[in-house]
Order: C-alpha cells, then structure tokens, then sequence
C-alpha cells in the first residue's frame, strides 16, 4: 500500500519517472503540481500499457523455483489539462488538471518450495490459540480468533499435549518431537497469486510567475482492490507412520477494497536560465478499507484417531456457517513523502520547440513505519491495531528513492533514457529488498499531436514470510522478480 512505483505517462517513464522539477508534463500532477504551471495551452492524454513479470522463489536453501510470466494490461497517466496565459498579470499562467494513473499494480505469482526442519506452519495457529486463553474445546464461530486458527482447531492440526506434567497447545506435526522423540522434517510449498492495484483520481491546480516561480496542488482519491489466493501445504519427509501426522494444506482467499484521500503540495523555481529546482510533499493517505478472509484446510492426521477418521476438512463455512465470513472494516495512514528535484535544460527557452534536451533527477524520501493502522468499526477496542502499529515500527524503516533521466531532440523526434532505484523498506538488515527500473523511449511532436513510446526493464529483490512465530526465529523465502512494460501515450493540444 505505501512501497509502491507510479506509471504515469510513456514520456515519464522513459526518464525514470524523475518529474519534480521538469514540468510541463500531466503526470506532474501525481509527483509535483507545480509542473502543471508550466502549461500555457491545453491538452488531452492517453496512455494505455502492456506488462509482464516472473518472480523467482528460493526458500531454505532450495533452488529458485519460477512459474510462468503473470501478464496484464495496465495504464499510466491518462487526462486532460486546460492551460492559459495573462500577459497583464505578474501570473503569467494557469492550469488545471483532471487526471488517472495506476498507482500500483497487485498482480504477481509466487512460487517456492523446500524442506524444513525447524518449524512448522502449524505453530502460528498454536501460537494465537494459546495465547486467547480459551479451551481446546471452545466455540469458534465467535472466537476472538483468525480463520486459520480456527480451522486449525477443528480439524486437530492443533490440539493439546501433556509433556513434563505440563499441557500446552501445539501443533500436531511437532508433537512426536515435544514428547522428547526424534526431530521432525517437513516438505513445505507455497503458491501466492495477488492480482489488483491502486488507481488514483487527481485534480490539481498551478499558477506560474514571471515565468520563475511555479506554485501548485492536487487532491487525489485513490481507489484499492486487493485479491490474495495463497496455498501452504506439508508433508511429513521422518518416514515413520505412527507419529500422528502425514500432511496438512491450508488454502486462504483474501480480499481487501477501499478510497482513501491524499494531497500533493510543491513548487518549482528557476535561479537561473538553464536551471529549474523543485521540492513537493505528498501528505499521507488517508484509507478506508474493508477485508474478508476465507479458507479451508484439509489434514491428514496418519493415526491419531481411529482408522477412516485421520483425515479431516473444514472451510469457512464450517465456522461461520452459511452467512459466510465477517467483513472486517478499519482505516490506514500512509507515510508522509518529501521530492526534492533538479533539472538542466539545453537551450531553455519559452518556445519549447527550440529546446534541445535536459537532464533531470529526483530524491524520494519516506518511511515506512508512520504506516498506522486504526479501528474503523463502533468499538474501543483499540489494542489489536495498538500492536500491530508497534509491529511496524519494528519491522520498517525509512528509505531513499534515487529517479535520473535525460532527453534529446531532434527536431520532431526525441530519444529519452531514465533509471529509477527504491530502497529497502526493511529494518532487519539481512532483509534485501528494493526495486530498480531502466527505460528507454521514443518521442514524436509536429502539429500539436504527441506520440510517445516507452520500455522499462524492471529487477526487484524483496522477501516472503510463509508464516509468524513469535517463540523462535522467522524463515523467510528470497524472491527475484524481473520483467517489463511497454507504455504508449497519445496526446493532442488543444
């Protein structure tokens, strides 16, 4: 929701989405809207898009393991700005802008598998099922519990054990091992797919004087659909047949949707003829945001019930029956972030036409533990959001994003390249993640119509954490995700 990598138009692209102190472009009104007052005439934009990815998977030591390309159509910012000028006024012009731009892009398949002797996925249902402090044998459609808990519990994958006159709530699989028996060995897979995005709404304003200074702003709705299909599955690799557990796959649907509001503050000034420095603010999102979970786990329990009956399934309607799973509603605040940006421009000049290129770049900085969660429902009960934004500060940072590009032309025709780095939103050290962009592009300008065409090549590193613990350290699996998109925008001066 926060660690995320705007489109904006094909021209934007092309330079590495550095657009905090160029101007002149619809995309300033998603990155500065002082850009926008550059504008003197007006112009409709279109820019649709093309993507692919493949996303690498090595968990445990194991291979990197790929599926197929995950494909979808996508589009960048796409809208319409109406500029004018007023040569009596010291504000030499104005513009407005309406716009859309797809702010994220959710979809991507995950695929890594391995063996594990050290934990097991059944121990974070444990875990919350101890911690509750209910029986083994309470009611659960009420439960103050997550659905795979839940699950969990009803189909055995967590029951009780006494062990040194001790009883405590485990997970089967570890149960051979917490009666003092031999260790355990898991085969264990897992398969994420997220299909969805973030599409953000903007108006915005600008107002340019003598043509130095350039002051604008923006309110943006974004609008979010999210769609989670994962499956977790273990197979016991000991070889015995009587320790009370074969294998367990726990299948999860989440979905989460919502609109939120945000604004954009910046201005551009121009100390010198062939200079321009920008700075903008972009104010956190405010989300509204609705989310259900539903599930269903099947465990083969090898012998701990009598013959016929060791293999065991529920889903959600096992729980909640058939009015279904509960719709959970809360609010989220995105980081704050702060662009300051500077441009050089060969042969600047009022009459863009005798410009010959520039270069520019951007310095993105946000952090990510101002992300706050908080209740949204008619309750006090504020301590579940209390931990989790206790959570976040733990677990992220702050980072540096770095945007460089550059343009020439050649009368009607210009070339662009552009590179676009994102830093590491982790705290633990060993954690490696970030996102990095190379593009390169063609443009076209003659007669008032505008042809742009962009391909970047993206590699990102982040991580995934098949599940939590909170008694034992967390294993994680290391992802590669490569792949690209190719943007086209249309544009007409009107």
């Amino acid at each position: 929701m926060s660690w995320v990598t705007p489109s904006g138009t094909a021209r934007n692209q092309a330079i590495g989405g550095a657009m905090g102190s160029l101007g002149g472009e619809i995309t300033s009104l998603f990155v500065n809207p002082a850009g926008l007052g550059f504008y003197k005439n007006s112009e409709l934009v279109f820019t649709p898009g093309f993507r692919w990815t493949k996303t690498k998977g090595s968990f445990r030591e194991s291979d990197y393991m790929t599926l197929d390309n995950t494909n979808s159509f996508n589009f960048g910012t796409t809208g319409y700005v109406g500029g004018w000028s007023d040569k009596y006024s010291k504000w030499k012009s104005k513009a407005f802008s309406i716009g859309v731009n797809r702010a994220a892009n959710f979809n991507q398949d995950i695929y890594y598998s391995g063996t594990n002797n050290f934990s097991s996925f059944s121990e974070q249902f444990a875990e919350e099922f101890a911690a509750s402090g209910l029986p083994i044998n309470a009611q659960l459609d009420n439960a103050p519990l997550t659905l795979g808990t839940k699950l969990a519990n009803y189909t055995y994958l967590i029951d009780t054990v006494t062990a040194n006159g001790i009883t405590q709530v485990v997970g089967l699989p570890l149960r051979d091992a917490i009666l003092g028996n031999t260790g355990v060995q898991f085969q264990q897979d897992k398969h994420i797919q997220t299909t969805g995005g973030i599409t953000e709404v903007a108006l915005g304003f600008a107002a340019n004087m003598d043509d130095k200074l350039y002051i604008g702003g923006s309110l943006g709705v974004p609008i979010v659909n999210y769609s989670r299909h994962s499956v977790i599955s273990e197979q016991d690799l000991s070889g015995k047949n009587n320790n009370n557990f074969n294998n367990a796959t726990y299948t999860e649907d989440f979905t989460s949707s919502g609109i939120g509001i945000n604004a954009k503050l910046g201005l551009i000034f121009k100390p010198a003829e062939f200079w321009r420095v920008g700075a903008a603010i972009h104010t956190p999102t405010l989300y509204g945001l609705k989310e259900k979970t539903e599930g269903n786990l099947v465990t083969d329990l090898e012998n701990y019930f009598p013959p016929g009956q060791n293999i065991r399934q529920a889903n959600t309607e096992t729980i909640y029956g058939s009015a279904g799973a509960p719709e959970f509603k809360y609010d989220l605040v995105t980081p704050w972030k702060f662009i300051v940006s500077g441009s050089y421009v060969f042969r600047e000049a009022e009459d863009i036409t005798r410009q010959k290129g520039f270069i520019t770049a951007d310095i993105e900085y946000t952090n990510y533990k101002w992300s706050k969660f908080s209740n949204a429902e008619e309750t006090n009960d504020e301590s579940y959001y209390n931990g989790i934004n206790n959570d976040i500060d733990n677990a992220f940072k702050s980072a540096i994003n770095v945007k460089v590009g550059g343009e020439l032309k050649f009368k009607v025709i210009m070339a662009r390249l552009g590179f676009a780095y994102y830093g590491n939103p982790y705290n633990n050290q060993a954690l490696k993640a970030n996102h990095m962009y190379a593009s390169g592009g063609l443009g076209y300008r003659n007669k008032g119509i505008f042809l742009d065409l962009t391909y970047s090549h993206q590699i990102n590193k982040d991580v995934n954490f098949p599940y939590r613990l909170g008694d034992k350290a967390n294993t994680y699996a290391l992802l590669k995700e490569a792949g690209g998109s190719i943007m086209l925008t249309l544009g007409i001066k009107i």
